[in-house]
């Protein structure tokens, strides 16, 4: 999952929400010592999610189709298509317009920026501009997103083309998004009961 489902599977408790937005950037375990409560939760329900997403069969089938073309990038590419078909479909899942959440997020994060690790606050001010969160609905914003990515990583990805198999595959993927997405909302939200 990309930043649009973590922030999501957050519910609408801002502290965890900033804790799973953060949670790639936040390096080892002792993160009740080093964090508040909710945020420190957060931070655990980030690493959770991606866990269950990792190993779960549907996520598994979507990788593999993309892992010819993108190898040991496809969990990302995966991730991003899964973003989309989230806010693609976002009236389905929330009550607020995306727009609107989105709006609600960026806030949120500038209010916690003090607090943000040094590399989320470098990217913070690109995603308000170019409102990542709502650029994820439609596959334009998804290649902006991957293109993006493919310029910084170290090796050829091939990112920069995820957006055609996407369009190749979108009945595919949007079906396996369609069979997972209930069962990562259930297990976060139990997570968040524990």
């Amino acid at each position: 999952m990309n930043f649009l489902a973590h922030l999501y599977l957050s519910g609408d408790q801002p502290k965890i929400m900033i804790g799973n937005f953060i949670g790639d950037f936040v390096k080892g375990r002792d993160v009740r010592k080093r964090f508040e409560k909710d945020i420190a939760t957060g931070i655990e329900l980030h690493r959770a999610i991606d866990e269950f997403t990792d190993n779960h069969p549907v996520v598994t089938r979507s990788k593999e189709r993309l892992r010819p073309r993108f190898r040991h990038y496809a969990p990302v590419v995966a991730d991003m298509f899964y973003d989309h078909f989230l806010a693609a479909n976002w009236s389905a899942y929330h009550p607020v317009s995306l727009p609107d959440y989105a709006e609600q997020v960026y806030r949120t994060l500038e209010l916690y920026r003090p607090i943000l690790p040094e590399g989320v606050q470098r990217m913070l001010p690109y995603m308000i501009k170019g409102n990542w969160l709502v650029s994820y609905a439609e596959p334009a914003g998804i290649h902006r997103a991957l293109s993006g990515m493919a310029v910084r990583t170290p090796f050829d990805s091939g990112m920069e083309k995820a957006a055609d198999v996407l369009e190749q595959h979108y009945s595919e993927f949007e079906k396996e998004f369609t069979r997972f997405f209930p069962d990562i909302k259930a297990y976060a939200a139990n997570f968040l009961r524990s």
